[in-house]
């Protein structure tokens, strides 16, 4: 037999496989259909003030330096790349944060209260991306989106322009720049990735979309003429009115950017007698899982949108999700988000970034780090204690691990379960929740023209779906680690409310 042959015979028998079982088979089509992007799984750090105390609870001034803990719950989410910005970035002179601690001033904190010491600036962001593997990027100050309040502060003027944001381009990636030489570092810090503005459609008082077309040509061709080869991200999301402004954006300055960016919050349950509001939820498990999972369906209709409107153009640009996060009353504190029932939100969220991987490049579903915001990735104990990851952050850390560097198809499944999948060389992993609040799916698995010769899954299975996160219990959704029985026809059960990376191990 020919190796043709015998391809032909593996598809015959795995299509008559999934025709006698299709109810209850996961069948996948091994052909690969885009790469996964390394910064698919991205973080971002912002300064809050008073708000959530962030970046300065990371910090450890008695060693200064980074909090070893923080360090090392972040080195074990791996996030593909950190952004620092923000909201903060609209009134953040870059220079505040270099140079030595002692000299740096103190910055007013205009968005979430009080101020910032500026401890942690270029350098030390920098340093803590290096150190979890992660790849940094800046949110410059955009003219402040245009905001005009931060012209004329009691502090001066919070504004910057192309030219500022040219110049620290230049101090980061420049060899010779002679002002980070003298501030410690030799080398260049390499910062690729840089973001124009950040919500710069959302509020009254920021451009409109011809005003911001307009800065993002402006500050990509100062910042280009420095480092022609770093990548930038511009402004698409909605406001003023005016839609989505990306199919514009990419038509008028495309040519200067990589990626289009818009936000992935601002959810809100659509029942109006939702549970999802106060602590409701907590009488009413099983119907804030429903209603978390419709929130979900969200998310794949804001990503459609965006694909849509970029589709048209010859120029295309990767989705670049670089906040996002479930915000639900009391604003950015509900106690929901400690508890596994968060999960269904979370996951196929994840999976739905993943399925739209040829398009969507970096995806974030958490805020990142904080002491008080339940929204956070990952939290920090304060004065002392352990950081630790929320929900999201654990699930995301499953996704990342157990992943494939190419996007393959899921083209059948038991109902039930929301499915993304990928491959690398031999190997096809799968991302599976279960959508169902009671009841586990049991599923086969099977591949077009290869065979499954082994497998592995890692399952975050709590028996009761109210489970919860805290610093006493920080290990609580470590994720399970177990054989997949060797049969003719692999089968996994996928327990309820259960989110599980499978790896399969296939020959032709």
């Amino acid at each position: 037999m020919t190796r043709r042959d015998f391809l032909q015979a593996a598809a015959l028998a795995t299509a008559a496989q999934a025709r006698a079982a299709d109810a209850t088979t996961i069948v996948i089509d091994p052909k690969p259909l885009f790469d996964i992007s390394p910064l698919l799984y991205m973080q971002f750090m912002e300064p809050l003030g008073t708000t959530d105390p962030s970046v300065e609870a990371a910090w450890n001034y008695d060693i200064d330096d980074w909090r070893k803990d923080f360090i090392d719950v972040v080195a074990d989410l791996a996030p593909g790349a950190m952004r620092f910005g923000g909201l903060y970035s609209r009134y953040y002179h870059w220079r505040d944060g270099i140079g030595p601690p002692a000299n740096r001033p103190l910055t007013r904190n205009y968005s979430w209260g009080g101020k910032e010491t500026n401890r942690v600036g270029t350098h030390e962001f920098v340093d803590f991306c290096r150190r979890v593997k992660a790849e940094p990027f800046y949110c410059v100050n955009f003219l402040s989106d245009g905001d005009p309040q931060y012209r004329a502060r009691p502090e001066g003027n919070r504004t910057g322009d192309a030219k500022e944001a040219a110049d620290w381009v230049s101090y980061a990636n420049d060899p010779d720049n002679a002002e980070r030489k003298r501030n410690g570092a030799a080398q260049p810090l390499n910062l690729k990735l840089w973001q124009l503005g950040n919500e710069t459609s959302y509020g009254n008082t920021t451009f409109n979309k011809d005003q911001s077309i307009a800065a993002t040509i402006q500050f990509a061709r100062a910042m280009k003429e420095r480092d022609p080869s770093i990548r930038l991200i511009g402004w698409g999301d909605k406001g003023h009115g005016e839609g989505l402004w990306a199919k514009d954006l990419i038509e008028r300055a495309g040519e200067h950017l990589d990626f289009v960016a818009i936000h992935m919050m601002g959810q809100s349950p659509s029942r109006p007698n939702t549970v999802l509001k106060g602590l409701q939820y907590q009488q009413e498990p099983e119907r804030a899982w429903e209603e978390l999972l419709e929130l979900s369906n969200a998310v794949e209709r804001r990503v459609s949108e965006l694909e849509a409107a970029i589709s048209p153009n010859s120029r295309k640009l990767g989705i670049a999700i670089t906040e996002g996060h479930l915000s639900l009353g009391p604003r950015n504190t509900h106690p929901i988000l400690y508890e596994w029932l968060s999960s269904i939100y979370h996951a196929r969220s994840l999976n739905i970034y993943q399925r739209h991987g040829a398009n969507v490049k970096i995806a974030t579903a958490a805020d990142f780090e904080g002491t008080r915001w339940t929204q956070n990735a990952v939290m920090i104990g304060v004065p002392s204690g352990k950081s630790y990851m929320m929900p999201v952050a654990s699930i995301a850390r499953l996704f990342k691990r157990y992943n494939g560097t190419q996007g393959v198809a899921v083209t059948s499944a038991p109902s039930g379960l929301d499915i993304a999948a990928s491959r690398a060389g031999n190997k096809v992993y799968l991302h599976v929740a279960n959508l169902q609040y009671r009841g586990s799916v049991e599923a086969s698995f099977a591949l077009t023209g290869m065979k499954v010769a082994a497998g592995k899954t890692w399952a975050i299975a709590p028996e009761n779906l109210r489970q919860f996160v805290s610093a006493d219990q920080t290990d609580i959704f470590t994720p399970v680690e177990t054989a997949i029985p060797d049969q003719s026809l692999p089968k996994w059960s996928f327990p309820a409310g259960s989110v599980t990376a499978v790896e399969l191990t296939c020959v032709f």
